[in-house]
């Protein structure tokens, strides 16, 4: 057995400032500097080491029915063999935006964005069919994006 991730420690600065950034991503390092009491040159090399160890991404979420992707899908793949060569297969995909292992009727499941209803026809039949290990998929397609947040804290 592999042995367990070891996850940085964050103390409750380093959490303040990630949650600061869930609330508004472009808020200025002095801005947040000043709620947690550090210079702006201390909360940048903080944004760096959590960005670069890969505790968090600042990035700007798009809605991409306004950027023609016009068709969006959770499917669910059932696995005949290892399921995480299937899911790396899946997510090496670039209409793929997520991926999850599960354990109940599926054992993968993967967010698709696509074009309409052809593109994802298409990335369902040629690309994820076609991985090696896959028995079966369900598609879910999304009527309407109800809630969708980045703003959950931290512990």
């Amino acid at each position: 057995m592999a042995p367990a991730k070891k996850l940085p420690s964050l103390d409750d600065v380093s959490k303040t400032i990630i949650e600061l950034l869930q609330e508004d991503g472009r808020r200025s390092y002095s801005d947040i500097g000043r709620v947690v009491g550090l210079s702006e040159a201390a909360v940048r090399q903080r944004v760096q080491r959590l960005t670069e160890s890969g505790v968090m991404q600042i990035v700007a979420v798009t809605d991409p029915m306004q950027l023609g992707f016009n068709r969006q899908a959770m499917i669910g793949i059932r696995v005949n063999g290892d399921t995480r060569v299937v899911a790396e297969a899946v997510a090496a995909i670039d209409a793929v935006d997520y991926v999850v292992l599960t354990v109940g009727s599926f054992d993968v499941f993967a967010e698709v964005i696509c074009e309409d209803d052809e593109d994802l026809l298409s990335l369902i039949n040629d690309r994820i069919r076609t991985i090696d290990g896959v028995l079966s998929t369900e598609t879910f397609i999304y009527a309407k994006l109800q809630k969708q947040l980045y703003n959950w804290g931290t512990r």
